[in-house]
């Protein structure tokens, strides 16, 4: 598992005022997820007259996210795009980044960012607490009707309120338990398999070498089921946060 392990870049920890501010290798990869998002936009804002791959691909990856937002919030979800867009494509190659197999290279590993609970969380709780903020500011105190379902018997509503109050109030934890348990499991899944594939070839014999070739082929269909993960994982919390959006500004 120290694949998972939060650790200084430079070995040392720095302490200031009684708190670890070192820069560990879950910052290092933020900043790696970030320069190839920088990049990655830079070259699709070139706005050339014929566009070029990199420039289409930067265009419907916006396009894509624009017409999420206009399907599941309406007219009104173009001005929270930006936001959206920029989640979406943080978890996208920050999942990406994770699976990179640059473990090739002695003493060189890469780190996914979205399978420790702490980075989905805050992810997670800031997209809530948007929600939370565009509910009560459109809304107000009439926000709370949220709770209230359209057309229920007002004899079930002390059942119905605390239920609908829970099944919101554990949105932000669905919505980080959901990358992070998603990214950590494949992970763990090919660390399993290639170890076996390493003690099967130690072993010798026959069925040390069945063993290994098997685990190797459930290793390329674990790696490829990581990448549909990745993306799945990225567009699953960008389209929930959208429907969660979606009730703060209509109250459905």
């Amino acid at each position: 598992m120290e694949q998972f392990q939060v650790e200084p870049v430079f070995g040392h920890h720095i302490v200031l005022g009684g708190y670890d501010v070192s820069f560990t290798n879950s910052a290092l990869f933020m900043v790696v997820v970030f320069m190839l998002l920088a990049l990655f936009m830079a070259g699709g804002l070139k706005r050339q007259l014929i566009p070029g791959r990199w420039q289409v691909a930067a265009e419907s990856a916006v396009g894509f996210i624009d017409d999420m937002m206009r399907v599941n919030i309406g007219p009104e979800g173009k001005k929270f795009a930006p936001y959206i867009f920029s989640i979406f494509m943080f978890i996208l190659f920050a999942n990406l980044v994770g699976v990179l197999p640059i473990a090739i290279v002695p003493h060189l590993h890469t780190f996914a960012v979205t399978s420790h609970i702490t980075v989905t969380a805050v992810l997670a709780f800031l997209s809530f607490g948007i929600v939370l903020a565009v509910g009560f500011w459109r809304h107000g105190l009439h926000f709370f009707s949220l709770f209230v379902p359209h057309g229920a018997p007002a004899w079930l509503m002390p059942v119905i309120i605390p239920v609908e109050f829970v099944s919101f109030m554990v949105r932000p934890f669905s919505l980080g338990l959901r990358l992070f348990v998603a990214m950590t499991a494949g992970h763990i899944l090919l660390e399993v398999f290639g170890t076996f594939v390493v003690q099967g070839l130690n072993s010798g014999g026959p069925l040390g070498w069945l063993v290994s070739l098997l685990s190797f082929v459930m290793i390329i269909g674990v790696s490829a089921l990581e990448l549909l993960v990745c993306a799945i994982q990225a567009y699953v919390f960008a389209l929930l946060t959208s429907l969660y959006l979606n009730d703060a500004v209509h109250l459905h």
